[in-house]
């Protein structure tokens, strides 16, 4: 019986081991899953998105002004601040299924070209 106490331990000790090798990649899963991110290229007159569609939930647009007027960005009622040309800034959103609207939401730019929608699955 004096080496049951040992044999306890490396049980419990492999059980650990193997919870926590089991359980890592469900958590990385449902940490992607929660982080979706979509780079934003800004011009006259266009806004450029790298996906057509995302993931209901909570999103970091990446915005980029490459234009040689200032741009600003806006989605599901949140607007970024008003970004210089060459300057970048980031906006995060929670986002619902269905379409969303965005656009530059400085006085006539929209008008101009600078909208679009982003479809949330």
């Amino acid at each position: 019986m004096r080496g049951s106490g040992g044999t306890r331990l490396a049980v419990a000790a492999l059980f650990a081991v193997c919870l926590t090798v089991l359980a890592a990649p469900a958590f990385a899963a449902r940490a992607h899953a929660t982080a979706t991110k979509v780079s934003v290229t800004e011009s006259e007159w266009k806004i450029k998105l790298s996906k057509s569609s995302v993931p209901a939930g909570s999103v970091t647009f990446s915005i980029k002004n490459a234009g040689k007027v200032p741009h600003d960005f806006k989605i599901g009622g949140k607007k970024s601040k008003t970004i210089a040309p060459g300057k970048t800034a980031t906006l995060t959103v929670t986002l619902k299924k269905g379409k969303q609207a965005y656009l530059c939401a400085i006085p006539g730019h929209a008008a101009l070209g600078m909208k679009g929608t982003l479809t949330v699955k």
